[in-house]
């Protein structure tokens, strides 16, 4: 897989914004990717040295509304979180400083 496979999208929290000052960064990754791929995914994309990789598993929520035909319910889509931490002697992403 491609870089731009693996990373899909930032997830942009209050939580994920807590851990900026300590250069770790959230991402939404490509649910067939492992550890390794997403490390070296980050390097390429950002020119940054990453640390360590933690993952997790994130199921879809039950949604439900009510329609004139009555009340339908669905599910989101399952996704892979994907938390990164870059060594202290690296540089920042320039896209997450740009947001504080």
């Amino acid at each position: 897989m491609k870089a731009q496979e693996i990373i899909l999208e930032p997830i942009m929290t209050e939580k994920s914004y807590a851990g900026f000052p300590n250069k770790v960064y959230t991402f939404k990754v490509n649910v067939n990717a492992n550890k390794v791929e997403i490390k070296k995914a980050v390097e390429e994309l950002f020119e940054v040295q990453v640390a360590r990789v933690n993952t997790v598993n994130c199921t879809g929520k039950e949604k439900s509304r009510n329609t004139k035909k009555g009340r339908v319910t669905g599910r989101t889509s399952d996704y892979k979180k994907a938390i990164v931490f870059l060594k202290p002697e690296s540089k920042a992403i320039a896209f997450f400083e740009s947001l504080n």
